[in-house]
């Protein structure tokens, strides 16, 4: 199975592309994810909706706002709401800041790490 973080942006106006994207695929929603970090003394955090593999391809998207929305604000608020509007509980985790990896792909796999010892993205089969 192909796992790929999907960067929309980093929270501002493309959180709005977020949860468009968690609405109109409510069927293959899997987990909704708050990533909370420290960048520069403020609590930041990654949003991520991750959806169910599609049933042909064995692709399983991480859509992903990366550190740029500030909790709690008025859009972490959005979130909470599409949580409660899907039904679906936020799973949130603290993790290091993305600026701490060298590259950005060694943060995704950073990332994985996580997901996977925690369940909640599928090992690679």
């Amino acid at each position: 199975m192909i796992q790929r973080f999907i960067e929309l942006g980093e929270g501002y106006s493309d959180i709005y592309e977020l949860l468009e994207i968690a609405r109109s695929n409510q069927k293959r929603i899997s987990q909704l994810l708050c990533l909370k970090t420290d960048i520069n003394g403020r609590s930041q955090a990654s949003l991520l909706v991750v959806l169910h593999p599609a049933p042909e391809g064995n692709f399983q998207p991480l859509y992903l706002c990366r550190e740029g929305v500030p909790v709690p604000s008025k859009r972490y608020e959005l979130f909470e709401e599409l949580s409660r509007y899907l039904e679906k509980d936020i799973i949130t985790f603290d993790v290091k800041s993305s600026g701490e990896f060298q590259e950005k792909e060694l943060y995704y796999h950073y990332l994985t790490g996580i997901l996977r010892l925690n369940y909640l993205i599928p090992p690679l089969i």
